[in-house]
């Protein structure tokens, strides 16, 4: 298994992707076989699923036929929901204003500060000075829902506004955000996932196994980068962007094999 792909994560894409859409919980049989077609062994799966136990994001549960499983928690189907905004996400609109977090939280709770940063920083937001954090407008409902569910909510304002000055919009965004950072990020998807389209372009067979583990392997990728890159419109960024290539190698995989990998997860009758 690549070094870029933890056991966890890949199981929290396993449930993204196939887990959640199964008729009942997943029975460990079948998630230890699901993962050990993507390089992941029985202990490794066995030591994941435990944490996420312990995060309150997997539940066990019996099948109908009594075997030991794991379904999702409602904490967890929420955030794969909110996940899907943004991982199968058209192109970004154009200009659509802009969302403003500031924050002030007392020195006594810092922890809290910390956690408001890492929490923002996750969603995309950028920095426009200390305290205040900017992201694209169409991220409102999810930084809102975000902040509510932490607890976090009470040290934060939320504003939607325009940029009016006075350097220009596009020279400020390269202030806000690490753009070569998040350029690198999906110049690393690219080599990693532009040959094995490459290679399915070539062949006109689909089979499941293979479907189901480049699939796996690419969303597991690719499901940061849309947190990492809020997304900003093109006319604010670098010509020849690297995020739009890698945004259409990602969507040629999923159309290829996301459902051709449905048959080799073959959860239909799992439960």
């Amino acid at each position: 298994m690549s070094d870029q792909h933890a056991p966890r994560s890949l199981i929290v894409t396993f449930y993204g992707a196939y887990g959640r859409f199964a008729p009942g919980p997943v029975p460990v049989a079948e998630l230890i076989r699901l993962l050990a077609a993507v390089g992941v062994d029985a202990p490794s799966v066995r030591s994941s699923v435990s944490r996420l136990k312990r995060r309150g994001l997997l539940l066990p549960a019996r099948t109908t036929r009594g075997a030991a499983g794991y379904e999702l928690s409602s904490e967890a189907r929420q955030l794969l929901e909110d996940g899907d905004r943004r991982i199968y996400a058209a192109a970004p609109p154009g200009d659509e204003g802009w969302v403003l977090a500031v924050f002030s939280v007392p020195e006594f709770e810092r922890q809290k500060r910390h956690v408001l940063r890492s929490r923002l920083s996750g969603l995309g937001f950028g920095t426009a000075a200390p305290g205040v954090w900017i992201a694209p407008a169409r991220l409102y409902e999810e930084t809102r829902h975000t902040l509510e569910r932490l607890d976090l909510d009470g040290y934060v304002d939320l504003f939607r506004g325009e940029h009016l000055g006075f350097a220009p919009t596009s020279r400020a965004v390269a202030r806000w955000w690490d753009l070569a950072g998040i350029a690198g990020q999906h110049e690393a998807f690219l080599r990693r996932h532009a040959p094995v389209l490459r290679s399915w372009e070539e062949r006109t067979d689909t089979p499941p196994e293979e479907a189901y583990r480049d699939y796996l392997l690419a969303l597991d990728s690719w499901r940061h980068l849309p947190y990492a890159d809020p997304g900003l419109p093109a006319a604010l960024l670098p010509a020849d962007w690297p995020g739009t290539r890698s945004a259409a190698v990602f969507g040629a995989l999923h159309e290829r094999l996301r459902d051709a990998g449905a048959a080799y997860a073959d959860l239909g009758t799992a439960g």
